[in-house]
């Protein structure tokens, strides 16, 4: 793939995170009024690592799930302009999956249906389809870090299409056949869906997979840097997965944080792997 092309589908992203803000802003502003109702109807806490381990620490907030949806789109805009600023003439294979990656966490304004529902009553079938739009997204921001990975190990630069077709194929075979319940939401504003354990176990086996295939990759070209990439990653979905899930302060921050500086260290170090190259 060319510089041009992959010019081209950031501008994309772009326009996406952009419009995801503004449909984020003006819903927020309908919705709130039927954020505490949309809190209080909640049927479970929302998963994650922060939740499992210290949700009985914090009090869920009703307001905390919007400004979670807030940061992720925040982020995502922020991150990719970045990159089109950064990254404009850097030969990085990686750096497209990590671009998508940052990008998917736009597709996070979707949970907003979840309140909007109360006011504008929305049919089940809406829900249901909001809720496989936001499960694609999450798949692709997941296949995308394994994608990084195994072209950080050395996959021919040429096959960048195929792979990113293969990401979208397998995104959707996941987001389309899921159950999803329309009637029960968790505390995040997320639909349930079944097989949650089975995903979970899937999410952690293919970041595994990825974290040991940077390490293979610093070893096999011989360059430390790829370990810190490595880290990095695993901080960025470390964070991602603490933040999606947030309904209190008290995992919203470190969970901003957290995905937030595991980018920057990971976008820090490509940019200095590639610089002169």
């Amino acid at each position: 793939m060319t510089l041009s092309v992959r010019k081209k589908i950031f501008f994309g992203g772009l326009a996406f995170c952009t419009l995801s803000l503004a449909i984020l802003l003006l819903g927020g502003y309908y919705a709130f009024p039927a954020f505490e109702a949309s809190m209080d109807t909640s049927s479970m806490q929302a998963g994650g690592i922060a939740n499992a381990l210290f949700g009985n620490l914090a009090e869920s907030s009703h307001i905390v799930p919007y400004f979670a949806i807030l940061c992720a789109v925040m982020y995502s805009l922020a991150g990719i302009i970045l990159i089109l600023i950064f990254f404009e003439k850097t030969h990085s294979p990686e750096i497209l999956f990590i671009g998508l990656f940052i990008i998917s966490l736009s597709f996070e304004f979707i949970r907003l249906s979840v309140p909007l529902r109360e006011i504008l009553h929305f049919p089940s079938v809406y829900m249901i389809f909001t809720s496989r739009i936001l499960l694609f997204g999450r798949y692709i921001g997941l296949f995308s870090l394994f994608a990084a990975a195994v072209y950080a190990a050395g996959l021919d630069i040429q096959k960048q299409q195929i792979v990113l077709i293969m990401i979208i194929l397998a995104s959707l075979l996941i987001a389309i056949n899921i159950p999803v319940n329309s009637q029960i939401w968790d505390s995040s504003f997320k639909l349930v869906n079944a097989f949650a354990a089975m995903l979970i176990l899937v999410e952690t086996g293919v970041i595994i997979i990825t974290i040991i295939t940077f390490f293979i990759s610093a070893w096999s070209r011989g360059s430390k840097t790829f370990i810190y990439i490595g880290l990095g990653i695993f901080t960025a979905f470390l964070g991602r997965n603490i933040l999606l899930a947030s309904d209190s302060w008290f995992t919203l921050v470190p969970g901003f944080l957290a995905l937030s500086i595991g980018t920057w260290i990971c976008c820090t170090k490509l940019h200095r792997e590639y610089l002169w190259l």
